[in-house]
């Protein structure tokens, strides 16, 4: 019995000694103030002090304003931002299929199932006048919103709009392509197929 009293007193002494050493709270109670308090410290009245002038959020520093506006001098863009590859193509195939088909439908004809529903008529991709609109318009659109159509800036990325807009346009060819739209050394493979 002996044997395990000391033992017992080294951990008695040691749950004892545990809560003296972890109840350091000098950095845990010091003066604090709720965001937007009054405060007597500062000569201005106010706990939270005024942004440093040019100061940018994270994620927020827009130097190109063409690709996260859409419009250069006010005018819509006609060029893409940037080279659309063709991982860049499926992205944005999937991008439309999630937020654009349900009013536009897959083909871009403006049927989609909401449509089908009874919701306002969408506009169709493959009109004269959204043919030859330039691609900044369809970005300042999803940006922006248009008539019934909401701002999806919240919903969508930036470069996922420019995506879309590409993607926009092939819908629009595949629609509209004519046999001499394809190139020669592959025009004779699909006139076999016929």
């Amino acid at each position: 019995m002996l044997r395990g009293k000391p033992l017992y007193l080294v951990l008695s002494a040691l749950a004892g000694f545990a809560p003296i050493v972890g109840c350091r709270q000098d950095m845990h109670n010091q003066p604090r103030y709720k965001p937007l308090a009054a405060s007597d410290f500062f000569g201005d009245g106010r706990s939270a002090r005024p942004v440093v002038e040019g100061t940018v959020a994270r994620g927020h520093l827009h130097i190109d304003k063409a690709r996260y506006t859409g419009k250069e001098d006010g005018a819509d863009v006609t060029l893409l931002p940037f080279p659309i590859t063709r991982a860049d193509l499926l992205r944005g195939q999937e991008r439309f299929d999630i937020y654009c088909s349900p009013c536009h439908s897959r083909t871009g004809d403006g049927n989609g199932m909401v449509v089908r529903r009874g919701f306002r008529q969408a506009a169709s991709y493959h009109t004269e006048k959204l043919i030859k609109a330039p691609v900044g318009h369809f970005f300042d659109v999803m940006t922006n919103g248009f008539g019934a159509m909401p701002s999806y800036a919240s919903r969508v990325e930036p470069d996922d709009r420019w995506r879309i807009a590409a993607y926009i346009r092939v819908l629009q060819l595949s629609q509209n392509a004519t046999i001499e739209d394809v190139p020669a050394d592959q025009r004779a493979a699909l006139e076999q197929t016929q």
